[in-house]
């Protein structure tokens, strides 16, 4: 093969290579994108809403509730109840229990995801223990609350969605000493 048709070659390799980098690198945003636009994601929003100001009691809608934790986390997270039912726009109550089963403090985060995902734009959560993280001692429990309610323009085919709560350690199972001040100033606040 000749000097310039090599060169071609590895020019056209080279930009390969980046644009497929460029690609894996856009796809998550891509994604979120879509998601938005056909509403599928599930994903709940990450900050408090106020409380809603009509109830429609002429409906009823099952709320289930699941816990999952991300391997390698070693607590245990489970709902205290797995299903409610509520009125679209009552604000209910209901916690989770956290066990840390690490002898040291670990710091865990819950992310959220409703199924069907187009019902995650009318679960709104006035209190949430996914909006921080819960550092817990070797050994801890803890009661965490969720204080939500669903919009009464939940579309009326949609009579029963589920929470999902998937637990991730934030910091490493046997922590540094530097992560465990961490877990002290979180502690603190």
């Amino acid at each position: 093969m000749s000097e310039p048709k090599k060169r071609r070659s590895l020019l056209g390799l080279i930009f390969a290579s980046i644009g497929m980098f460029g690609f894996a690198f856009a796809l998550v945003p891509l994604y979120d994108v879509f998601c938005d636009i056909t509403g599928i994601n599930g994903k709940t929003a990450s900050t408090p809403t106020e409380t809603s100001e009509r109830i429609d009691t002429s409906r009823e809608v099952t709320v289930e509730f699941v816990a999952y934790i991300n391997p390698g986390v070693r607590w245990q997270f489970t709902p205290q109840v797995k299903q409610i039912t509520v009125h679209p726009g009552e604000t209910k109550i209901i916690k989770y229990d956290a066990k840390n089963l690490n002898k040291v403090a670990t710091i865990g985060q819950a992310v959220p995801s409703v199924t069907p995902g187009v019902a995650a734009k009318y679960f709104n959560k006035i209190e949430c223990f996914c909006f921080n993280h819960q550092p817990l001692e070797g050994g801890e429990n803890a009661e965490l609350p969720l204080v939500f309610y669903i919009d009464p323009d939940l579309p009326k085919e949609i009579e029963t969605l589920t929470l999902a709560y998937t637990l991730f350690n934030v910091a490493m199972d046997n922590p540094t000493a530097e992560q465990h001040s961490e877990v002290d100033n979180v502690k603190a606040l």
